[in-house]
């Protein structure tokens, strides 16, 4: 791609982030700079390519902490939208993640066309279950709340007692004692949904730029310079869906996005006959036969060894649910970090610094995938950010704590 013929005049240095080497190569220019290549990231760009947008993926090298590693692969809804620390609804979130999910069904389909990759998405509705009647009522309690929120509507929940349950999963424990259903839950191949992505928007004219890690942002009176590990791209607008690296590079444009990694780790046993045909909150049987386990959350900062006290308190509990586990040989644990802001919600915010500079970013980049390409980037293709996602705006960072 040759470079703009308008002149791209910087405004003024940017800080050092002290990250890292810049190459000096020319890498010409894009309409749209989409940073980071997870699942957010090429949800989003996919989104604008499928918009006709010019975009470019930058993608930093496989040693970056990845937030898809340590992705479940749910479509989720049951809960989501009740803050726990608050005891209260998000109702934006929940009308988000309602609607993202209401959307995967197509999404998925448009995006198999688009690839010739299969994702297998299934939408049967997923179950939380309960170990103890007290867990199961406050559960209860906590959906009932989330669905009487002004404008969040049913969810459809059901609650199930033991009997109920076993009609659906016989294979459950002496010691579950019922579970939640809900119909709008689901789940996906999250590698494959990663692959598709790409594909899919490579096919539609995106450019894919691997190992090209952002190091600095420079403004200019058109656009953006992108100084990078491959090489200097300048873009009209950007948009930073790079994780844990957003906090540093949201600031180089008058952004504050604050986020901290979660470790979570997933297991993954060998190959069963399909007997778990909905998912379960923390765990579930994928299209391939192997059963995941995960649902751990551990605030230890960059380290994402593995551990060995979580990884046996995961099989531990899987086994308490599903007995039958007991025998299965586990293949594969791994722990990845996830991005989560200091009130566990997304951040979508435009920088009134620098307008065309965008950030975006999420702890549950599977289920909000099919919001971010069908909802999300039509908005940034016309460059403003509407309801819902512009509730989840970065100034609710900055309220004073109570004295």
């Amino acid at each position: 791609m040759q470079p703009s013929p308008d002149p791209f005049v910087p405004h003024a240095a940017a800080a050092d982030p002290g990250v890292g080497e810049v190459n000096a190569t020319d890498l010409g220019t894009a309409g749209i700079a989409v940073i980071g290549g997870g699942v957010v990231g090429a949800a989003i760009a996919y989104g604008l390519t499928r918009q006709g947008e010019d975009v470019c993926m930058l993608d930093e090298a496989d040693i970056a902490h990845r937030a898809s590693r340590a992705n479940f692969a749910l479509v989720w809804v049951q809960g989501k939208g009740w803050l726990p620390a608050q005891d209260r609804a998000e109702p934006d979130y929940a009308i988000l993640t309602r609607s993202s999910a209401a959307a995967w069904q197509d999404f998925a389909a448009e995006l198999e066309a688009q690839s010739h990759v299969a994702v297998h998405f299934a939408g049967p509705g997923g179950f939380n279950l309960a170990l103890s009647d007290d867990a199961l009522e406050q559960r209860r309690i906590m959906l009932q709340r989330l669905d009487a929120t002004p404008g969040v509507g049913s969810s459809g929940f059901e609650v199930l007692g033991r009997n109920a349950l076993m009609k659906i999963l016989p294979d459950i424990g002496p010691d579950v004692v019922g579970g939640i259903f809900c119909p709008l839950d689901g789940h996906v191949n999250s590698p494959k949904l990663l692959h598709a992505l790409h594909v899919a928007s490579q096919r539609l004219g995106l450019r894919f730029l691997a190992g090209a890690a952002v190091r600095e942002i420079v403004p200019v009176t058109r656009g953006f310079r992108l100084a990078t590990a491959a090489g200097t791209l300048t873009a009209r607008r950007i948009v930073i869906s790079a994780g844990l690296g957003s906090e540093r590079l949201a600031a180089m444009v008058g952004l504050h996005a604050p986020v901290r990694p979660i470790k979570g780790t997933i297991m993954v046993t060998e190959k069963l006959a399909p007997f778990l045909h909905h998912p379960i909150t923390n765990l579930r049987q994928t299209n391939e036969g192997g059963v995941m386990l995960g649902g751990s959350t551990e605030d230890v900062g960059y380290d994402d060894s593995v551990g060995i006290g979580i990884s046996g308190a995961l099989a531990a509990r899987a086994v308490q649910m599903f007995p039958r586990l007991a025998s299965a040989s586990i293949v594969r644990v791994w722990s990845g970090l996830r991005v989560m802001s200091p009130d566990g919600l997304p951040v979508y915010e435009e920088s009134a610094r620098h307008p065309g500079a965008f950030v975006c970013l999420c702890h549950s980049g599977v289920t909000l995938a099919a919001a971010h390409a069908l909802m999300l980037a039509p908005m940034l293709s016309a460059g403003r950010i509407g309801a819902p996602f512009a509730s989840f705006k970065t100034a609710r960072f900055d309220v004073p704590a109570p004295v």
